[in-house]
């Protein structure tokens, strides 16, 4: 199978490449994050690192068992240090290894050693890994492929984006499931194998869950009402509602478990007017379209709250912080933060409809800045500029070809 270029994850390494820092890669399982320290190893070799110089371990593979044990994995790496020039070393999945944190100690503090680490699951919290590590790391959050990836990984052409988006929304983000991609029955088993891996082996190993169908439910219901305001109180209604008892708190805890196994992504509400946080209703989004489409079906694609995942998806991708905004009774889809200030995003399936782009632009019309204000929409028109505010196609916008 051909590798996906990664440019930007690519990129962050090569910018902390050489810093007396931790690079710590986490992500949902099969996001790509081993693929990505093979990119950068083979950057390594063609900036001129010495193939000697890089030690790589991947504790997932059955042939490294034995290095589960941190005595016998530091043994190993410390054999392969290079005397008086720096040794590159990758550790993957090092959640396997007993007392993790100490191994990680006693390379951090060498000369000349250059530390890559990742970790995918529920048993490698980025709570722990800040409590773990302070100060010492940086953190990358590896999501599966981006549109453009996607695109650019399969050759599709500019006139073949809006086909290429369907495929992407039905045939998955992640990176393997592009050899699948041709074989729906085979695309689906895959799929399923790594829900119910994040379910049972992420999640309810670590966390004691014994009710495995609550669980999956919670996830069901979340997955189908993305973009939607949700409380934690109204998903233990609607569980009730279906005959299945539990309370307010388990609930709680149970979306907690998918927010750290990265399945499911939490943004928060904030009052524009008030400059704060709200405390209730947050919106979720969910982590692949794909395993979305694979679990509710094709009955349950709402284009217009579906467009609005993978735009969230894309901004947290360049490095945004994204919350919600209300500005009294209206509502913006988006506030994206970074060093550079603000951007604010209204998401629609089309906007054709003259009442459709009156109710798409008068949030933005009631915000008083003179910060971005973007309408993303999949209509094939020409760019459109209202007073400041600027519709444009969403898949130029995620090809970055727009702004």
């Amino acid at each position: 199978m051909k590798l996906i270029a990664r440019p930007e994850y690519i990129k962050w390494l090569e910018n902390f490449k050489d810093t007396q820092l931790i690079k710590v890669i986490t992500g949902i399982r099969r996001c790509g994050k081993s693929t990505v320290m093979k990119l950068f190893q083979d950057e390594l070799i063609r900036s001129g690192v010495k193939a000697e110089q890089i030690v790589t371990v991947n504790l997932e593979d059955f042939d490294s068992y034995d290095l589960w044990a941190p005595e016998k994995l530091y043994a190993y790496i410390k054999e392969r240090l290079q005397l008086g020039r720096m040794t590159y070393i990758f550790i993957d999945e090092i959640q396997h290894c007993q007392d993790f944190p100490r191994l990680i100690d006693s390379l951090y503090i060498k000369e000349n050693v250059d530390l890559y680490i990742t970790g995918s699951n529920a048993y490698f919290l980025s709570s722990e890994i800040a409590t773990l590590l302070t100060g010492r790391y940086v953190e990358i959050r590896m999501l599966p492929l981006s549109f453009k990836e996607y695109v650019e990984g399969l050759g599709y052409k500019r006139t073949e984006y809006a086909s290429a988006y369907r495929r992407y929304l039905q045939e998955s983000s992640f990176p393997y499931a592009l050899a699948l991609r041709d074989k729906p029955q085979a695309l689906d088993t895959y799929l399923e194998g790594l829900f119910n891996t994040i379910i049972v082996k992420d999640i309810s190993q670590r966390y004691s869950f014994r009710n495995l169908m609550m669980l999956e439910s919670i996830a069901r219901f979340i997955f189908s009402a993305i973009g939607n305001p949700l409380s934690i109180k109204k998903i233990a209604d609607t569980m009730v509602s279906n005959g299945r008892k539990i309370e307010v708190p388990t609930v709680e805890r149970y979306v907690k478990a998918l927010i750290d196994s990265f399945i499911i992504y939490p943004v928060r509400r904030y009052d524009l007017q008030g400059k704060q946080y709200l405390r209730t209703l947050e919106k979720y989004y969910v982590v692949d379209p794909g395993m979305r489409y694979w679990l509710l079906g094709r009955a349950s694609q709402d284009v217009g709250h579906v467009l609005e995942n993978v735009i969230y998806l894309e901004l947290v991708r360049r490095g945004y912080t994204v919350s919600v905004g209300k500005i009294g009774n209206l509502e913006v889809d988006f506030i994206a933060r970074d060093s550079r200030g603000l951007i604010y995003i209204q998401v629609a399936a089309t906007v054709r409809d003259e009442h459709t782009l009156q109710r798409e632009l008068r949030p933005l019309e009631q915000i008083d800045d003179n910060y971005p204000k973007f309408i993303l929409t999949l209509d094939e028109d020409p760019e459109g500029d209202y007073k400041g505010i600027r519709r444009i196609n969403a898949l130029d916008w995620l090809m970055g070809e727009s702004v």
